[in-house]
Formats: structure tokens, sequence, C-alpha cells
């Protein structure tokens, strides 16, 4: 087991960010995977530990290879998900094939190219009335006025969720990627023993009530459009018949909370550590912001790797198998730890500058190669892009100012709030 660097130990996701790189770089630089102990989480028994994956060549071997690393039983929590967490979370991230492409095949018609590139005069809207926003406010939360309402207003137009509900699909989706953080665990870092304890359950308790109540807006949501059919894409997965095949109640609750969570937080957290990056580094900001259509395509990729919204995602070993020097057994968990594999001098050339001219630029953010690869990307871009492009062009000169207030949390490198200024 690893002792001197504690992935599993909540402090270590409170520390400031560049110590937490370095520390994956001294992971990264040892000849095998390092075993951790599992973090305890209440009511779920803990497993024999996990395999930190950090190099880029395993993760993307882990990647290509689902019949060896398996996305099944789950793979977006380090214990085995219980049923009753199962039937919220169990969404097809959580499924190898043929279940898995199944899943894919129904949902992935409303993800292609095409219908994204339609929906794009509503995002370049949205993304307009923002900045209209921040103009006459020249100052406050970008997080909250910005980079969290863009993906939220688009997510709920694209599954036709009516507006008085967002405020609280927002609060959900916060408590569900809470991680350990104190402001959603009620329970901060210095606290008794005893309240210390309440934690997990209180944690537990919050992510099991957000799955609920997510579910039942979404079988709501569902039962209205199969009544009376529309256009958005709530009536097309519900009364989908892809060659007989269509989404149980359960499935589509599933994704529902799967691309409601996913579909909001990666879009913000990529947007948030977008504008501090830049402005961390205002040559780049220039690069940019002269010559934008030039340079947008390699400042996101730029942004998405050093940033890494997602940390990790978690695979189960099918078979006994030896990655690159690591032995692992059937039944062994492995993390795939995307932020490190993202740094990995060995594929990156200064893996700690940030270039937006870097090319290539093979980053894993949106997961390695394979089957799970992100069936939203394209959305991502199109989002950060409208938004990005109406930022240089009618408020220049905006910047974050001070330090970020991060997430505490293993699974998302989120930002929970960002000060910007319009000088």
């Amino acid at each position: 087991m690893a002792t001197d660097i504690d992935l599993s130990d909540n402090s270590f996701w409170s520390q400031p960010y560049d110590q937490r790189m370095a520390a994956f770089a001294e992971l990264r630089a040892r000849p095998a995977a390092p075993l951790f102990a599992e973090p305890r989480f209440p009511l779920i028994k803990p497993g024999a530990g996990y395999y930190a994956l950090t190099r880029h060549a395993d993760v993307v071997a882990a990647s290509r290879h689902p019949e060896l690393f398996s996305s099944e039983p789950t793979s977006n929590s380090i214990p085995d998900m219980p049923r009753y967490l199962a039937s919220y979370f169990g969404s097809m991230i959580n499924m190898d094939d043929p279940r898995h492409a199944r899943l894919r095949r129904i949902v992935s018609r409303a993800f292609t190219p095409r219908l994204v590139n339609g929906l794009k005069a509503n995002i370049e809207g949205t993304s307009t009335h923002i900045v209209d926003d921040l103009i006459a406010h020249r100052a406050g939360d970008f997080v909250a006025e910005a980079a969290a309402r863009l993906p939220m207003q688009v997510i709920c137009d694209m599954m036709g969720i009516p507006e008085p509900q967002h405020p609280m699909i927002l609060a959900h989706t916060n408590r569900i990627l809470a991680g350990s953080d104190e402001e959603y665990t009620g329970v901060p870092e210095d606290a008794s023993p005893l309240r210390t304890k309440l934690v997990g359950p209180l944690a537990l308790y919050r992510l099991i009530r957000s799955g609920r109540q997510l579910h039942r807006l979404a079988a709501a949501l569902g039962r209205e459009r199969r009544r009376h059919p529309t256009d958005d894409l709530t009536s097309r997965l519900v009364n989908a018949d892809l060659d007989g095949e269509a989404l149980t109640d359960q499935e589509f609750g599933s994704f529902f909370i799967l691309l409601v969570v996913a579909g909001n937080e990666t879009t913000r957290t990529a947007l948030s550590h977008g504008l501090k990056l830049l402005t961390d580094h205002p040559d780049q900001m220039e690069m940019l912001r002269n010559d934008f259509d030039g340079h947008i395509v390699g400042a996101l990729d730029e942004i998405l790797r050093y940033a890494t919204p997602v940390t990790q995602f978690r695979r189960t070993l099918t078979q006994d198998h030896d990655l690159n020097g690591t032995p692992l057994k059937k039944g062994d968990k492995v993390l795939l730890f995307y932020n490190a594999a993202n740094r990995d001098p060995d594929v990156f050339d200064d893996p700690d500058r940030f270039d937006i001219t870097r090319s290539p630029n093979p980053h894993l953010s949106f997961g390695g190669p394979g089957p799970h690869f992100c069936l939203g990307a394209h959305l991502a871009r199109t989002e950060m892009t409208a938004l990005l492009r109406e930022l240089f062009t009618r408020a220049p000169t905006i910047r974050s100012v001070g330090e970020p207030d991060r997430l505490t949390s293993s699974f998302i490198n989120g930002i929970k709030r960002l000060r910007y200024e319009i000088q």
C-alpha cells in the first residue's frame, strides 16, 4: 500500500492544486502503479483497495480494452454501488457491451454533430444574454453568472425542463458531485470527532435524496412526453424505438441524471478554469483575443488538458493482466487518473506549461479512446466556443480576480466560485 501519499484521505483533496499535481508526478514516476486502501463509506463494505493509473499509456490501454478493464459493476465510485444507489445512478457509464452499446445506440442520435449544430443558434443566443448581464454587472461570481448558467440552460432546454425547475436541478447536481466538501456535507474539517462521523451518513442521505428527486422529475417529464410528444430530447428518448429498442423508465431516469449532472458540471468546470488560466497567462489570452478563430480549438484542448474537469473513473479487471509492469488480478480495481495522464512528460512536452498552441494535444479529458468516450464532447466544445467568443468580442477586458473557491473532491476538479471583473 502507498502510505506517503494517500489519495483516499480527504485532506489530500483539500491541498492546493499544484501540490496535488506534484504528488501525482511522484506517483507517475514509480515503476508500477501504487495500491491504495479504499476510503470508507457508510453502509458500504470497503474493498481490497485500488491501483492508481497515472501514466498516459496506462490510462489509454485500460480505456481501449473494456474486455479486460470493465466498467461494471460501477465506474463512477470506488466501492461497488449498492442496489439502492444503482437504481438512480446505474447509467450506461457503468455498463459494458452489449448493454452499453444498446443504450448508446438509442441516445446517441440526440448527440450527433448535425443535431448539436442545430442547437447552435440557441447556445449563441444564451451566451449573448449571459454576456449582456456580465457587462451590466461589471463584477461578480463568474461561476454562478456564466459558467454554470450556460450549460444548465442548454441542457434544460434540450430536455424540455421548465424554467422554474432549473435552480432545483442545479442544487441537486451540486450535491451529487459534492465529494467531501464541507459546504455540502455541513461538517467542517476541524469538527469534533462525533460530528466528523456524521459526514458519511449525511453525504449518503443527500446523495440518495438528490437522486430520488431527479429520478421523479424524469419520470413525470417522461410520462408527459409520452402523452403529448414534442420535439425536445426527452420526447425523442422516451418515444424512441430503434429497431424495436426503447428506453425503460429506469433507463431513462438514470440517463436523465447522467445528462443533467455531467452535461452541467464538466462544461461549467472547464469554463471556470478557462477564465482563470487565461487571466494567469495574459500572453495566451492576448493571442486568443487577437485571432479567436485561429486559436479557439487549441485553446479549448489546452484548457481541458490543463484543468481536467473529471479527475478519475474506475475500472475492474475481468482477468489477470500485466499492465506495463503492474501485475493485476481478476477483480482488482484501478482508477484512471486523467489529470495525471494529462501531465505525463512522456506525451506532453513541458506538461506544466499552459500553451494554447500545443500540438498535438492528445489529452484524455473526455475519457480515453474506446466505447466510453464522452458522448457530449461536441456539445461541450460548442458551448465553450460560443461563450468565449461573446466574452472576447464584447468584454475583452474581463479577468478573474483572486483565487478560486475550489471544490474538495476526488472526482471533479470543480470551482465553486470565481470572482471576475470587467475593467
